[in-house]
């Protein structure tokens, strides 16, 4: 059975960061607070926006011991795997639909020693990852469509959540539920509330003036109802 923690992950997404110094936004959330790095990955074929690549995740890999969790909006996503795990890349999520064999990228992620991750769009149902869910480290719901940051939080999702955290639970593996879209200390409260145990957040923690204040404000407004099942994903 997987081990239990009251522990919330808070991931800030260097995607609302200022992007004329990221090493030092790194180091900073990382001081106060934060548990995870999250960088999007964005080509602009698989969702309308272009952010950055593997030379980026290399950079910062020394700015912090924060793991760097990297999602991968890109298609086709395989050829691009090795680079981003060789980059430093701790966590590798993906979409279903980003290449045509799920089974195959998630083993292709775990090869080189990295947790991998399964991502659904809003449109995206559970089932899809019913039968890869052996090879799943992290799931994440996208509560906006992928492409932009600073997008309205979409309260649809919160059933897929409560899903996902059932599913989740009857697999008694170590599966990290994971948020990434509109979360603020409101919002959080929210998808905690539903299952999750892992928020993704930009503007909410970059956008503020005080990061260790905005992180103790997630914190405080959304403290976890149930155990979290994220306790070896790091």
């Amino acid at each position: 059975m997987a081990s239990v923690t009251n522990k919330l992950i808070i991931a800030p997404s260097l995607l609302a960061a200022d992007f004329t110094r990221l090493g030092a936004e790194a180091e900073a959330v990382e001081k106060a607070g934060a548990d995870w790095l999250h960088l999007d990955v964005m080509d602009g074929h698989f969702v309308p926006n272009i952010t950055f690549g593997p030379l980026i995740v290399k950079a910062l890999r020394p700015a912090t011991k924060m793991p760097l969790d990297v999602h991968l909006m890109i298609a086709p996503v395989d050829p691009y795997i090795a680079a981003f795990a060789e980059a430093g890349a701790d966590h590798i999520s993906v979409h279903p639909e980003s290449g045509p064999h799920l089974h195959r990228t998630l083993q292709l992620i775990r090869s080189f020693g990295k947790k991998a991750g399964v991502v659904l769009n809003p449109a995206t149902p559970v089932e899809a990852i019913f039968h890869v869910l052996d090879l799943v480290d992290i799931v994440m719901v996208m509560t906006v469509n992928p492409g932009f940051g600073g997008q309205a939080f979409l309260p649809s999702q919160l059933a897929k959540i409560v899903a996902l955290h059932r599913l989740i639970d009857d697999s008694g593996r170590e599966i990290a539920l994971q948020v990434d879209g509109g979360i603020t200390p409101a919002t959080a409260r929210q998808v905690l509330s539903a299952g999750a145990d892992t928020i993704i957040v930009g503007t909410a923690i970059f956008g503020q003036p005080d990061y260790a204040s905005a992180i103790a404000a997630l914190l405080a407004a959304a403290p976890l109802p149930r155990p979290a099942l994220n306790a070896g994903i790091g």
